[in-house]
Protein backbone atom coordinates (compact mmCIF):
# COMPACT_ATOMS: atom_id res chain seq x y z
CA UNK A 1 0.00 0.00 0.00
CA UNK A 2 1.69 3.25 -0.66
CA UNK A 3 1.90 5.73 2.04
CA UNK A 4 0.29 9.10 1.92
CA UNK A 5 2.62 12.45 1.77
CA UNK A 6 1.64 13.38 5.92
CA UNK A 7 3.09 9.47 6.56
CA UNK A 8 6.16 10.11 4.25
CA UNK A 9 6.47 14.19 6.72
CA UNK A 10 7.81 12.60 9.70
CA UNK A 11 10.90 12.04 8.51
CA UNK A 12 11.71 15.56 7.43
CA UNK A 13 9.09 17.48 10.09
CA UNK A 14 12.70 18.84 11.66
CA UNK A 15 13.78 20.56 8.56
CA UNK A 16 10.14 21.70 7.81
CA UNK A 17 9.47 23.35 11.21
CA UNK A 18 13.12 24.98 10.86
CA UNK A 19 12.35 26.36 7.49
CA UNK A 20 9.01 27.65 8.71
CA UNK A 21 10.93 29.65 11.62
CA UNK A 22 13.56 30.98 9.18
CA UNK A 23 10.41 33.61 8.08
CA UNK A 24 9.55 34.63 11.68
CA UNK A 25 8.74 33.56 15.05
CA UNK A 26 6.09 32.11 15.15
CA UNK A 27 3.86 29.62 17.81
CA UNK A 28 2.63 25.78 17.07
CA UNK A 29 -0.66 26.50 15.59
CA UNK A 30 0.79 28.95 12.92
CA UNK A 31 3.66 26.81 12.14
CA UNK A 32 1.52 23.96 11.44
CA UNK A 33 -0.95 26.44 9.91
CA UNK A 34 1.95 27.87 7.00
CA UNK A 35 3.21 24.27 6.50
CA UNK A 36 -0.20 23.44 5.54
CA UNK A 37 -0.98 26.22 3.39
CA UNK A 38 2.31 25.90 1.67
CA UNK A 39 1.88 22.68 0.73
CA UNK A 40 -1.70 22.85 -0.43
CA UNK A 41 -2.94 20.89 2.24
CA UNK A 42 -1.04 17.90 1.54
CA UNK A 43 0.93 18.00 4.79
CA UNK A 44 -0.90 18.11 7.72
CA UNK A 45 0.88 17.85 10.79
CA UNK A 46 -0.44 16.41 14.08
CA UNK A 47 -0.33 18.37 17.11
CA UNK A 48 2.01 15.77 18.98
CA UNK A 49 4.40 15.18 16.49
CA UNK A 50 4.80 18.93 15.84
CA UNK A 51 5.13 19.79 19.88
CA UNK A 52 7.57 16.70 19.81
CA UNK A 53 9.75 17.86 17.21
CA UNK A 54 9.53 21.51 18.85
CA UNK A 55 10.45 19.93 21.96
CA UNK A 56 13.62 17.92 20.32
CA UNK A 57 14.49 21.23 18.57
CA UNK A 58 14.72 23.72 21.53
CA UNK A 59 16.89 20.28 23.64
CA UNK A 60 19.24 20.62 20.92
CA UNK A 61 19.66 24.44 20.63
CA UNK A 62 18.06 24.74 17.51
CA UNK A 63 15.16 26.92 18.33
CA UNK A 64 14.55 28.75 21.01
CA UNK A 65 11.13 29.75 23.07
CA UNK A 66 9.22 32.42 24.61
CA UNK A 67 5.92 33.44 26.08
CA UNK A 68 3.38 35.84 24.46
CA UNK A 69 0.08 36.84 22.90
CA UNK A 70 -1.23 35.13 20.17
CA UNK A 71 -3.14 36.96 17.04
CA UNK A 72 -6.57 36.47 19.43
CA UNK A 73 -5.19 37.52 22.27
CA UNK A 74 -4.80 34.22 23.75
CA UNK A 75 -1.29 33.21 25.73
CA UNK A 76 1.30 30.87 23.19
CA UNK A 77 5.20 30.24 23.14
CA UNK A 78 6.64 31.76 20.41
CA UNK A 79 9.46 29.97 18.57
CA UNK A 80 12.80 31.41 16.46
CA UNK A 81 15.80 29.68 14.79
CA UNK A 82 18.88 30.32 16.73
CA UNK A 83 22.18 30.96 15.02
CA UNK A 84 22.97 27.60 15.69
CA UNK A 85 19.16 26.64 13.97
CA UNK A 86 19.79 28.76 10.84
CA UNK A 87 23.66 26.56 10.39
CA UNK A 88 21.76 23.72 10.96
CA UNK A 89 18.75 24.44 8.61
CA UNK A 90 21.56 25.00 5.79
CA UNK A 91 22.90 21.98 6.14
CA UNK A 92 19.75 19.97 6.69
CA UNK A 93 18.46 21.72 3.51
CA UNK A 94 21.37 20.52 1.32
CA UNK A 95 21.07 17.19 2.22
CA UNK A 96 17.66 17.06 1.62
CA UNK A 97 17.42 18.48 -1.41
CA UNK A 98 20.12 16.54 -2.74
CA UNK A 99 18.06 13.16 -1.85
CA UNK A 100 14.42 14.86 -3.60
CA UNK A 101 16.58 15.39 -7.00
CA UNK A 102 17.99 11.24 -6.03
CA UNK A 103 15.00 9.92 -5.53
CA UNK A 104 13.42 12.36 -8.41
CA UNK A 105 15.69 10.51 -10.47
CA UNK A 106 14.57 7.02 -10.47
CA UNK A 107 11.08 8.08 -10.30
CA UNK A 108 11.44 9.29 -13.51
CA UNK A 109 13.48 6.90 -15.04
CA UNK A 110 11.41 5.24 -18.16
Amino acid sequence: MARTPTELLYGTLDVLVLKTLSWQPMHGYAISTWIGQRTAGALAIDDAALYKALHRLEQQGHIESEWGLSENNRRAKYYQLTAQGRKHLRAEASVWKAYAAAVDAVLATG
